[in-house]
């Protein structure tokens, strides 16, 4: 939704994404519909097109009457709100004049987590079609039939529509996106996968399995083939190192070191947490671990300023702040909720704020400055997700900016230096939903969203992905 001022609710917009662009799939086999494909929201306006041919065929005077039969008959549009039932007949559409570019992508297995892969094609990328390049695992229940996937979304047009919109404006052809991808096996269920924030030789991956061990992938060769064809594929597909300490216990706590290339920490449902050092050779992992949380370790992230602060989060309701060179206790330990803590995200531009999301659909901020002192309390704490929190990020460039996706089939992106006016707080909508000042935009049109992250080479571009497909779109509101 657009919406960026406190005074302005009746302008807020509620969107369903649409089925967008019926696009070509191409990996190394050139199997047309092995992975997927990309949805076509054009189609009717081809078939509409195709009529209006043949109304004018017909004379003036029928188009006329026609056209105003179909004004009379035409539905009436309404802003919806989520929470908000839909009578018989009605159905949510995409108000495209909102969306700078939406696009979604079929795929034939569901992604519980992906990344994004820093490419060469420039950064603050702003020009259509747009270019992206992505890495996610899938999650199907026979381990064998698993694979990390290294992906290429091309093609990416400008989908906006309005009346303002110049009919020669190169940027919103009508062509279909293209998507290209190379797989590698899996052992198991991809519980989260990340990439190493250091991408300029080589693009290393990493992959929680289900089968409670860590995998390392580099995943540079296969991102090349996509680029320069021709290009050798490895003889062997497997990882060149795996991290086996947590023994039977899975998980999905992982992160990389922003600061040290090739350290890596993984957090498992046994509460504990291992640092592994990666290198060309293979992967070194502490014998001890890091103790403290009383229940699954949910999450982890690296501090972006101090190279041995990281924050990790835990079903125990806790977020904890630990000193890599004490393991046996963290530095602070806050009660962050009431529910699970499933989520955090460290602000790489205001190094003291930390986020976290939260199983009772509640996320908080907190100011690490206040840390000091007993029990502190969030500086904020939003509750509009009506469903356990499922991810969240800051905005890599944009300090107050914060994206958030919930299992009540909502992403939201929210504009946290908006200050409420005292007036105007807590105002309802006329359909009575109380609606946050800070909130930007609320995206819809996917089934249990489980993960999003900001595009950082394409300013405001956000990708999710959910059991219903995956996503990329860029909105007028960041």
């Amino acid at each position: 939704m657009s919406k960026r001022q406190a005074d302005h609710d009746e302008d807020m917009q509620y969107y369903k994404a649409a089925d967008l662009g019926n696009g070509r799939t191409r990996n190394d086999k050139n199997d047309l519909n092995e992975m997927g494909e990309f949805e076509d929201a054009w189609e009717d306006d081809f078939e509409q097109e195709s009529g209006d041919e043949q109304d004018q065929a017909m004379g003036g005077d029928a188009i006329e009457e026609e056209e105003e039969e179909e004004e009379e008959q035409e539905p009436e549009l309404r802003t919806y709100l989520p929470g908000q039932p839909l009578e018989e007949g009605e159905q949510l559409e995409a108000d495209q004049s909102v969306y700078v570019m939406l696009h979604n992508l079929d795929v034939r297995a569901p992604f519980l987590s992906f990344d994004v892969l820093q490419d060469s094609l420039g950064e603050e990328r702003k020009n259509f079609p747009a270019t992206a390049y992505v890495a996610a695992g899938t999650s199907v229940p026979a381990a064998r039939d698993n694979e990390v996937l290294v992906m290429k979304m091309s093609q990416l047009h400008k989908t906006q529509q309005d009346d303002s919109d110049d009919e020669d404006d190169a940027d919103a052809l009508d062509e279909d996106p293209v998507l290209e991808y190379r797989s590698i096996p899996h052992n198991g269920c991809v519980n989260r996968l990340r990439v190493m924030p250091q991408q300029q030789e080589k693009h290393i991956a990493a992959t929680w399995s289900e089968t409670g061990k860590v995998h390392i992938f580099d995943l540079s060769p296969y991102m090349k083939s996509l680029d320069v064809p021709g290009t050798a594929l490895p003889k062997s597909n497997k990882p060149f190192a795996t991290i086996n300490n947590h023994g039977r216990y899975e998980g999905y706590a992982m992160d990389w070191s922003p600061l040290d290339a090739g350290r890596i920490l993984t957090g498992d449902n046994a509460g504990l947490i291992y640092n592994t050092i990666v290198r060309p050779t293979g992967a070194s992992t502490d014998n001890t671990a890091f103790r403290g949380h009383k229940s699954s370790v949910e999450d982890l992230q690296w501090s972006p300023t101090e190279r041995n602060v990281f924050a990790s989060c835990s079903a125990d309701q806790t977020v904890k702040i630990w000193d890599t060179r004490s393991k046996n206790r963290s530095a602070v330990t806050i009660q962050a909720s009431t529910s699970d803590v499933n989520v955090i995200t460290w602000n790489q531009k205001a190094s003291y704020l930390l986020a976290s999301g939260h199983d009772d659909g509640v996320f908080s901020v907190w100011d690490l400055r206040q840390f000091k002192g007993d029990n502190p309390t969030p500086v904020a704490s939003f509750k509009w997700h009506n469903a356990p929190i499922t991810s969240i990020e800051w905005h890599p460039t944009e300090e107050s900016a914060l994206a958030v996706s919930g299992a009540d089939d909502q992403l939201t992106l929210w504009d946290l230096s908006v200050e409420p006016d005292a007036e105007e707080e807590g105002r309802l909508t006329s359909e009575g939903v109380q609606v946050p000042p800070q909130l930007l935009f609320v995206h819809q049109g996917q089934n249990e969203i489980k993960e999003l992250h900001w595009h950082k080479q394409i300013p405001g571009c956000v990708l999710s992905t959910a059991n219903t497909g995956f996503n990329i779109f860029k909105t007028i509101s960041i």
